[in-house]
């Protein structure tokens, strides 16, 4: 390949479920992003959607961590699924934390995820154009859940942005994005839920992505990942089946795949 990467690594990383699939036993989990490094190249952190992430909490991750690592950073729920009328406040708040990444020069992209909820309508796409101008300062991996933002006007406008849409592989159920290759912003993000169709409406966060990609399912999604890197100068590939640790297992897997014929950087 040229100076194109494909980065594979997992959502989150410090579970302690993942003893004996990732950290041996016994290991504090104040080690375990250094020993996570070992494996994969990026992280996506998860943990800032759930709660305001800090500035100097972010710092001491970059450095906990070696060379060249990278994280991306989960937008706050205040600013996808828990909008309030001091969003501008949070987004402030929010940027100033992920500053402290970009500055160590370890920031791969905010992932601005927006649930299923998120329509596209009038209210909602201007919502969306205010919050990316708000962290235009850094790059923006935008997720629809909703199938109705599938327009070729909406992936202009991220492309214009420099924004990559979120790919998703999740169950094949109505009203949730399509498969796609499209590249915006000139890179690229993948994102496996899991095929979990039964737990997908009703199942919570947990049994939603409780599932394990078998290896023919992974093969089966190679060509797309093909198609993809053949557009995109990066690649973000994280897996959010982190229950049981299934997201390390198909993460290696996976990147195992991809780096036989030398795709993986």
């Amino acid at each position: 390949m040229d100076a194109r990467r494909t980065l594979v690594g997992t959502c989150g990383y410090s579970y302690d479920e993942w003893r004996g699939t990732l950290y041996p036993e016994g290991l504090p989990k104040a080690e375990f992003l250094r020993r996570y490094s070992l494996s994969f190249p990026f992280v996506e952190l998860d943990f800032s959607y759930y709660g305001m992430p800090r500035a100097a909490s972010l710092a001491a991750l970059a450095a906990s961590s070696p060379p060249g690592f990278l994280f991306s950073l989960k937008a706050h729920k205040s600013l996808t699924h828990e909008r309030g009328s001091d969003w501008r406040e949070r987004a402030t708040e929010f940027a100033r934390a992920a500053g402290a990444l970009a500055e160590a020069g370890r920031l791969a992209a905010i992932l601005v995820q927006l649930p299923y909820s998120f329509k596209r309508g009038e209210a909602e796409r201007r919502y969306l154009g205010a919050l990316c101008d708000e962290l235009s300062a850094f790059p923006l991996a935008v997720e629809f859940r909703n199938d109705q933002w599938q327009s070729e006007g909406v992936l202009a406008e991220l492309d214009r942005r420099g924004a990559a849409l979120v790919l998703v592989d999740r169950p094949d159920l109505p009203g949730l994005p399509p498969e796609s290759t499209a590249v915006t912003g000139g890179w690229s993000y993948l994102r496996f839920h899991g095929r979990n169709a039964e737990a997908w409406w009703t199942g919570g966060a947990t049994g939603r992505y409780d599932y394990l990609y078998s290896e023919e399912e992974l093969e089966g999604i190679v060509p797309l990942i093909r198609s993809v890197e053949e557009k995109a100068e990066l690649l973000l590939i994280a897996f959010n089946n982190h229950s049981k640790g299934r997201a390390v297992v198909n993460a290696r897997m996976l990147a195992g795949m991809l780096e036989e014929a030398g795709a993986v950087g």
